[in-house]
């Protein structure tokens, strides 16, 4: 086995373990997935807490249709809304609410504490986030705004 394949699949595997224990921990405490806490962490970095949805899915890397399925239960349970654009009829906007904005705060708390617990003790040294980060961004992966 090639250690290109090697690395790519340990790649794989950790974030499959990542997903699990963040699932866990967001959907046990406030019933979202990780995908539904990605999309609302994108939202609320957004000016005024929202975004169209076509640049909602670029910053996920999402299809459109994927976004649209992804906002469909948060707007059913009040999360998230959407707004058609004043000036173009094609053009609809994902906007938190409120009670999303409040949630989320909430939701980011749960997975900064999930995030703290993974990269912690002394596995972990004070320059192997920065490395980390930095090797994942060269493979394409994004993380929070402004970094």
């Amino acid at each position: 086995m090639s250690d290109a394949l090697d690395a790519a699949l340990r790649l794989v595997r950790a974030q499959a373990t990542l997903v699990r224990r963040f699932d866990a921990r967001l959907s046990g405490l406030h019933g979202v997935s990780l995908a539904d806490f990605t999309l609302l962490l994108r939202l609320g970095e957004a000016p005024g807490g929202r975004m169209r949805r076509v640049d909602l899915a670029e910053a996920l890397g999402l299809t459109a249709s994927g976004v649209t399925r992804g906002l469909a239960p948060l707007e059913r349970i009040g999360l998230v809304t959407r707004e058609p654009d004043a000036r173009d009829a094609r053009v609809a906007y994902a906007s938190l609410t409120g009670t999303g904005r409040q949630r989320l705060r909430e939701m980011a708390a749960t997975a900064e504490e999930t995030a703290g617990e993974l990269f912690a003790g002394p596995a972990w040294g004070g320059d192997d986030l920065a490395l980390l980060s930095g090797l994942l961004t060269r493979l394409g992966g994004t993380g929070l705004a402004g970094r």
